[in-house]
């Protein structure tokens, strides 16, 4: 799969002097993917990845530029590009929920032109790996949140293409249904196929993918091995802590005395802030963990760890990936 400056302009008017201006969404996007490999495609919110995803599977067409899916243009020649290409989109529904999980994969199987006898021999197979074999015949409205994603995965493989978008494919799924998607990743690299993911989880990501771009405002940011991106921090620490309370003065107090970045968010479960606090040298942990007891800090606990895929983040777009 290869993208060669791909830009997308969206038009749009201010509802107040209805003046006309634009928006770019993607902004001359460059990356190829190799066979056989996972290609991350990060970044936060409104950063240009669903507009991509939409532009690689035809849903929408670039403003200019190019995309290749088999060396096939997709703007070009759609219709044979999608051929090569299964698809597993967040947030809209690729199944039908009235239906049984079969009767879906029976009827996708007919609309992409699939054999009756394959199809069935295909179906069959796919709902006895993604352990659906029992429940086939029950609507997918009764299915759990991880049965439902294992089926519009089987779904995307049923004609057996070359390339899949997965779009956040664990999403909402309970720890032990993401790690058997994650597994389900991996086996489908195992056989060949090319992986194009997307994920607000970044230890997913890091475990999961050969490469990873990050985009943000429309715009690859980096591109390179989840290894190699960590490597950017290598002379920096990163302290973990756990706060009872917090303060908004506090973070610019911490830059202040040398914290080259402060990450906060309110755990809802635990009931605690949660701070990833880059140290590049000019301030200890000692000195960080004595400065926010002096500032007022209900300090509940801490801890010293490298660099993270998403302190790469946030030392890249100064923001977290969920922002």
């Amino acid at each position: 799969m290869e993208l060669d400056q791909v830009r997308k302009v969206f038009p749009r008017r201010d509802p107040q002097t209805r003046r006309q201006s634009e928006l770019v969404a993607v902004d001359d996007v460059s990356f190829d993917i190799a066979r056989g490999e996972i290609f991350g495609l990060l970044g936060p919110n409104g950063a240009g990845k669903t507009t991509t995803i939409k532009i690689i599977s035809t849903l929408l067409r670039p403003t200019s530029g190019t995309v290749r899916v088999a060396s096939i243009d997709v703007t070009k020649r759609p219709t044979e590009a999608l051929r090569h290409l299964g698809t597993v989109l967040t947030g809209e529904r690729s199944v039908y929920w009235k239906l049984t999980g079969r009767e879906n994969l029976e009827y996708f199987a007919a609309l992409y032109g699939i054999p009756a006898r394959l199809a069935r021999q295909r179906i069959d197979s796919l709902l006895e790996r993604f352990s659906l074999g029992a429940r086939a015949d029950e609507r997918v409205e009764r299915y759990s949140t991880g049965m439902r994603q294992r089926i519009c995965l089987a779904k995307a493989l049923l004609a057996e293409p070359q390339i899949l978008i997965l779009d956040e494919p664990t999403a909402g799924l309970d720890p032990q249904a993401a790690r058997n998607m994650r597994e389900l990743i991996q086996e489908i690299k195992g056989e060949g196929r090319t992986v194009l993911l997307t994920t607000h989880y970044m230890e997913e990501a890091d475990q999961l993918c050969d490469r990873v771009a990050i985009i943000d405002r429309g715009k690859i940011i980096v591109l390179d091995s989840p290894g190699r991106l960590k490597g950017l921090l290598k002379d920096r620490q990163v302290i973990n802590l756990e706060l009872g309370n917090w303060e908004q003065p506090w973070q610019a107090e911490l830059v202040a005395v040398g914290a080259s970045s402060v990450d906060v968010h309110f755990d809802d479960a635990a009931r605690l802030y949660r701070l990833s606090l880059h140290l590049n040298g000019k301030l200890s942990m000692g000195e960080t963990v004595t400065r926010l007891i002096d500032l007022g800090a209900q300090l509940q606990n801490f801890t010293l760890s490298s660099p993270s895929l998403e302190d790469v983040f946030i030392h890249l777009t100064g923001k977290s990936l969920r922002e």
